[in-house]
């Protein structure tokens, strides 16, 4: 099995990294594969909404969003990781997701997700509710851990006397390969949920 790690910061050895490397481990330890790729130190434009990707089934900018989708495609489970800025995500990795989410067309439903954040004080809970929405919109499971899912550090390398983020992180991980695996079994004896026909709304009629 494999999950694919976005670390949303924009400094490799930074935090976030710190955080992610707790769940490495354990990951390393169920034999589950992981990707890490670093997107908050690129530099990557939003949706412009040209809907380009309705025909083609990807983004109509070339860069590492429709890398992103293959691999996504190919996951079992993904990893969003951010440091808090002004009680958001990385600007960077949301203009990243957003195009991710909307242009990729293949199904994700059963895929599942956990949302990591790290902050010096504040802002992680609505982060932390920002990135979770990406996976509850297309029917991707959402792991949970003993807490909600947060570190805090502020300078370079503090996040290591967070003990309880740390491991909140280490349980993020058993439980989302235990979801992973359980699914894959699901899937092998009752397959997908059965799918209804999308039928959109909008407000005015």
């Amino acid at each position: 099995m494999k999950v694919l790690i976005i670390n949303g910061s924009p400094k490799p050895d930074g935090n976030t990294t710190i955080a992610l490397n707790e769940m490495i481990s354990v990951f390393k330890d169920e034999e589950i594969e992981t990707e890490v790729v670093q997107i908050g130190n690129k530099v990557i434009r939003g949706c412009v909404s040209c809907g380009s990707c309705g025909s083609t089934g990807k983004c109509v900018f070339e860069d590492e969003v429709n890398v992103l989708a293959k691999k996504l495609e190919a996951a079992d489970g993904l990893v969003l990781a951010s440091p808090v800025y002004y009680a958001s995500a990385n600007a960077t990795l949301i203009a990243c997701l957003d195009r991710l989410f909307y242009s990729s067309h293949f199904d994700k439903t059963m895929k599942v997700g956990a949302s990591v954040v790290v902050a010096r004080r504040g802002g992680c809970s609505a982060t932390f509710d920002e990135l979770n929405k990406y996976f509850t919109i297309c029917g991707m499971p959402v792991a949970s851990s003993q807490y909600w899912n947060s570190v805090h550090g502020n300078s370079k390398g503090e996040a290591v006397q967070d003990a309880e983020g740390l491991q909140t992180m280490r349980t993020l991980a058993r439980n989302m390969t235990f979801l992973m695996k359980s699914i894959a079994l699901g899937k092998e004896k009752y397959g997908l949920p059965q799918k209804e026909t999308w039928q959109p709304t909008h407000f005015i009629r």
